[in-house]
């Protein structure tokens, strides 16, 4: 047995002992292998629940269907506003821990309703060394259990078992929610996520697959993977993607030659630090 197979088996077992679980289940590959991993165990007893907001794009609210029906997991989706609340709105250094208390507890209240005992996430042993990550601080205070982390599973690891179970999910780029494409200190609308979810549909339509479309308050910074940005220089893209998205109110339109990166957007005093987590 491998060291992944016998932390695989650890998981599962271990979730096995709970007499339910609802697994926050965003449809990336870290919350896709808990809710596998949990269905695994658990049978009907397991729930996969997604949490419908203006920060989650419509395509991803699709997958995260195709992947529960892919598992064979029951589905759940709860709608709330992560708007209502001005400290999220007011895009600080802790804009995620905001986020992430109010959608978990969205996870919780649905937990409660449903009879389930444990609400569990996404996050694996890698996350808590990723940089400022404040929204980890939220996961700790409601006391929502990460079996990933708990039995030491990275993320190269996590997209083994994605194989194992046999998920479209296994090679899935990471996706954080919308409102990480605004810069730290500019307020989070809903115009300014509406134009990033349309903007990044663009993209997509084009065949690009590690991308994001930063908004600066009207300049629309398009950052693409290292090895895609010939492509993004291409005469008809670059056409295209510009009139496209002064249509949609960006009065200036730019590609980062750097590339992506994630936390682009975060504080200065951490650049490297992610909430680009896909959970």
């Amino acid at each position: 047995m491998t060291t992944v197979e016998a932390k695989l088996a650890a998981a599962r077992d271990e979730l096995a002992t709970h007499d339910g679980i609802l697994v926050a289940f965003s449809g990336g590959v870290d919350s896709s292998v808990v809710a596998a991993l949990a269905h695994d165990a658990l049978g009907d007893d397991a729930v996969a629940c997604t949490a419908k907001s203006e920060t989650l794009p419509a395509a991803e609210l699709e997958d995260a269907k195709r992947v529960a029906d892919e598992i064979g997991i029951r589905h759940e989706i709860v709608s709330f506003s992560e708007l209502e609340s001005d400290e999220f709105v007011a895009n600080d250094d802790d804009r995620c821990y905001h986020c992430r208390t109010m959608r978990l507890g969205e996870m919780e209240d649905a937990a409660r309703e449903l009879g389930v005992e444990t609400v569990c996430d996404g996050t694996n042993a890698d996350d808590p060394g990723a940089g400022h990550r404040p929204g980890l601080q939220a996961v700790d205070e409601l006391d929502v259990h990460s079996p990933l982390l708990a039995h030491d599973i990275a993320k190269d690891e996590v997209r083994m078992i994605a194989e194992h179970y046999g998920l479209s999910v296994a090679d899935k780029p990471s996706m954080a929610c919308l409102s990480s494409r605004i810069p730290t200190g500019l307020e989070v609308t809903d115009d300014r996520l509406t134009r990033v979810e349309q903007a990044e549909a663009l993209l997509r339509q084009w065949g690009f697959d590690q991308f994001r479309v930063r908004d600066h308050d009207g300049l629309a910074r398009i950052e693409v993977a290292p090895d895609e940005l010939d492509r993004a220089l291409d005469r008809g893209f670059v056409e295209t993607v510009r009139d496209a998205l002064s249509d949609l109110g960006f009065e200036h339109v730019t590609l980062d030659l750097h590339g992506y990166r994630t936390g682009s957007v975060s504080p200065a005093t951490d650049a490297a630090a992610t909430t680009e987590s896909d959970d």
